[in-house]
């Protein structure tokens, strides 16, 4: 297979939370504290089943979660309140993100995010990772008719970078996301981010990375 080049029609897409910014931890750990500290069962495995999804699945999800006699709105407004607190000292970014960015900008890649989050919350954040000036645009979960697994989200993604999604490579974290973009058609790359041990990657055709370095290595983009 011939490795796509910049300015040939081909665009890279980036999830965002998990895989360019490392806060899925927070959110997960957060919410596993929260659910504990209200007696929940079962708070990791269903905090993971969150992982990678849009902010309206997960409201739908925890509403039926939650008992009659614990508020949705309440439990969120503790669980934001302590990812904010969390994040207070500054957006971490996962592992060499910065350095391989900065490269492929240089190397005049297009670029497009395309996250479950809500683009108004997406662009803060990448923004105050200093990461926002890489990407021609942001494809938020609240953008786009149906979000991942759907392939929406990829296709949207594509057309914004002005490429078609099959010669699209896209980069993510989640099993959720891998789905969307597969399903895209997409040349796919995941580096998993919070995931138990004994919960193997699914295989459905994509390569699997430790970091996203090592993922655009692999890909030879930077050759």
């Amino acid at each position: 297979m011939s490795r796509p080049r910049p300015g040939a029609g081909a665009a890279l897409l980036f999830d965002m939370d998990g895989l360019l910014l490392d806060t899925e931890r927070p959110v997960f750990e957060v919410f596993v504290e929260e659910a504990r500290a209200l007696g929940l069962e079962d708070a990791e495995s269903f905090g993971l089943s969150m992982v990678g999804l849009s902010s309206s699945i997960c409201q739908r999800l925890l509403r039926d979660y939650l008992p009659a006699e614990i508020g949705l709105e309440r439990f969120r407004e503790r669980w934001d309140a302590g990812v904010r607190a969390r994040l207070a000292g500054g957006i971490p970014l996962k592992p060499g993100v910065a350095e391989v960015l900065e490269r492929l900008t240089g190397a005049g890649w297009s670029m497009v995010v395309v996250t479950s989050t809500r683009t108004v919350t997406a662009r803060s954040h990448l923004g105050e990772a200093g990461l926002l000036d890489h990407f021609l645009d942001v494809v938020g979960g609240d953008a786009v008719p149906a979000n991942k697994p759907d392939p929406a989200p990829y296709l949207i993604g594509a057309e914004r970078a002005g490429a078609h999604s099959r010669d699209c490579l896209a980069f993510e974290d989640s099993d959720a996301g891998v789905a969307s973009a597969l399903a895209a058609g997409c040349e796919v790359h995941q580096i998993p981010d919070i995931r138990p041990p004994d919960r193997p990657v699914p295989q459905r055709g994509q390569a699997v990375h430790r970091t996203l370095t090592d993922a655009v290595a692999a890909a030879g983009l930077l050759v």
